[in-house]
């Protein structure tokens, strides 16, 4: 097993496919007005390409047991490419919408087929420091996007597309040359010889995991979705603020996940990461509530991403652990029901937003309280499930 080699090769890719995606944030909505597009379709344009990765992450990790990683974790990143050079040239709206769901089909074999790469090159107890690594890439990746594309839309909307997609390229010929399969095929078929359904991972205590993570994943778009207007209403922030907040956010949750993970799952266990971070998340929430300037909505917006940011690595490491199927049909459940998360959170987050200011901060806390309750839950019937096991 080469992790040593492989960890620093994962983390840059996914570093730079997440920077391809992070530029094109902030220019999107503009681009996309620039060609016609109103408010309701340009949520649907976001809302699209959750869609795809809703649908498509089972299958993409699924074939990625079955033909092994790197070819998969390719298609991906050409998939992204694509996606990328067709929102340049897109004249028409319809063609903005074809760019998103190829790119949406595609780019959702990354993140499973990347995670089971993870799974297959580290040792359980090293599990949760690997998950971290790639979700500190994520993060990363997203922290310096949007100020690279915000850059380069100055120069016009269509620039930003251009380079997402030249950065898309760099990145598929970085995987080609040099990250090498870590399934070896003798493994591939070891969990598909009894042909199991896609949803097969779903078995057992493991399916609350999956739950769980469509909370803390629906409490946190809708976060993304409505702060920026609760700023603004609270204390008056503007875009050039609440991008400094995010960053901010974005940094710590990336250095806790890059750094601390690891750490903490190989003393502690997962478990107890993943309760700790749900705890921490919903105080966060809860301060959110007490935002009236620039700095508290800085320390309390990054004490919710610490929280936030130790669940998902931690509660794929768990899951790589203990689900009986392949990595990659786990790992590509478990994005999918992150993307469904993705889709519901923000039209739910603006509508509460619209009842009441403060509702989709205490529903967020709400959430996470669910999510917590829902752990204990896995616990005591992955215990008993064990215990028969053994008996």
């Amino acid at each position: 097993m080469e992790t040593k080699k492989a960890l620093p090769v994962l983390f840059l890719v996914m570093f730079l496919v997440m920077i391809g995606f992070g530029i094109i944030i902030p220019v999107l909505p503009f681009y996309a007005e620039k060609i016609g597009a109103n408010p309701t379709e340009l949520g649907l344009l976001m809302a699209v390409y959750s869609l795809m990765q809703l649908l498509f992450a089972p299958m993409w990790g699924r074939i990625s047991d079955r033909i092994g990683r790197k070819p998969v974790i390719m298609i991906g990143i050409f998939g992204l490419a694509i996606s990328f050079f067709l929102m340049a040239v897109s004249t028409q709206l319809w063609m903005l919408f074809a760019a998103r769901i190829i790119g949406g089909v595609l780019s959702s074999a990354n993140m499973p087929t990347t995670m089971a790469y993870v799974a297959d090159i580290t040792s359980p107890e090293d599990r949760g420091k690997g998950m971290g690594i790639i979700g500190a890439a994520v993060g990363l990746g997203f922290i310096f996007g949007p100020a690279i594309g915000g850059v380069f839309s100055k120069t016009s909307l269509n620039m930003p597309f251009y380079i997402s997609g030249i950065s898309s390229l760099i990145t598929f010929f970085l995987v080609l040359i040099l990250l090498k399969e870590s399934l070896p095929k003798e493994k591939r078929n070891a969990h598909l010889e009894k042909k199991s359904s896609m949803f097969a991972a779903f078995n057992g205590p493991v399916s609350i995991l999956f739950i769980l993570q469509l909370f803390i994943s629906l409490s946190l778009s809708g976060l993304e979705a409505t702060f920026a207007y609760f700023a603004a209403k609270k204390a008056g922030l503007g875009a050039i603020e609440l991008g400094y907040i995010f960053m901010i956010m974005g940094l710590a949750g990336a250095i806790v996940q890059g750094g601390v993970v690891g750490r903490l799952t190989k003393k502690f266990g997962e478990g107890l990461v993943i309760q700790a971070g749900i705890i921490i998340s919903a105080i966060g929430f809860a301060c959110i509530l007490l935002v009236d300037s620039f700095t508290t909505a800085a320390i309390y917006l990054t004490i919710f991403g610490i929280g936030n940011g130790v669940i998902r690595p931690s509660v794929s490491a768990l899951l790589t652990k203990t689900s009986t199927v392949g990595h990659g049909s786990a790992t590509g459940l478990l994005s999918s029901f992150d993307s469904l998360g993705r889709i519901i959170g923000p039209p739910l987050g603006g509508w509460l937003f619209s009842v009441a200011a403060g509702l989709p901060y205490i529903s967020g806390a709400f959430l996470s309280v669910i999510a917590f309750l829902l752990y204990r839950v896995y616990h005591v019937r992955a215990k008993k499930t064990s215990a028969i096991a053994q008996s």
